[in-house]
């Protein structure tokens, strides 16, 4: 239901069952290491190209979601994910990895948020049963289209913004079909984009 003009009420209480978080080397040595379930000492993961890392970050995470919640993927209805690159390629190879019905998402940072407001949205009004969601970004290989190239080698002051190596996946279920206490989604407001001047 349409509260206001841009907030969503989930009457059915749609619920996050599941996570699965992978990141990279720079990850490891943060603060909240402890809430990834894999972490990389380097970001080539086993693979040849940054792009191919980034892709296997994605398909571990889902993965990894998929096992701690018990769940086949065959289960799932829909698959709503987003990164950073162009065309959301590395998430397109994933999603063909996984043979899940796709929708491509791409809010930059917002991407996350939006992909579970989404998601919420159709499991709430029976349009599936489950749904899984997520974002992903490989610093190495979206830093060459937001900031400085990486080829350019340039450095980095202490203060500049870091692209996360990391991905995060989630799979929603209604609160009637859950067994136990899980994070509710209720209320979703819906961003607006605005320009000042």
């Amino acid at each position: 239901m349409l509260k206001g003009k841009q907030t969503w009420m989930f009457t059915n209480k749609p619920v996050i069952l599941e996570t699965g978080v992978t990141g990279g080397p720079f990850e490891a040595n943060g603060e909240i290491a402890g809430d990834f379930d894999i972490l990389y000492d380097d970001l080539w993961m086993e693979q040849d190209s940054y792009e191919k890392a980034h892709r296997h970050l994605m398909e571990k995470a889902v993965e990894l979601a998929l096992e701690k919640g018990k769940i086949d993927k065959e289960q799932v209805q829909f698959f709503l994910a987003g990164d950073l690159i162009n065309q959301v390629t590395p998430t397109s190879f994933a999603a063909r990895t996984n043979g899940i019905p796709y929708f491509g998402l791409f809010g930059a940072c917002s991407t996350s948020m939006e992909g579970l407001a989404l998601a919420a949205f159709i499991t709430n009004y029976g349009g599936a049963n489950y749904v899984l969601t997520g974002a992903s970004s490989h610093n190495a290989a979206v830093e060459k289209q937001f900031r400085y190239p990486t080829e350019y080698g340039g450095q980095k002051p202490p203060t500049a913004q870091w692209t996360i190596t990391g991905a995060g996946w989630r799979w929603l279920l209604l609160m009637e079909a859950s067994k136990g206490n899980f994070p509710i989604l209720s209320r979703p407001l819906l961003e607006r984009s605005l320009t000042w001047g």
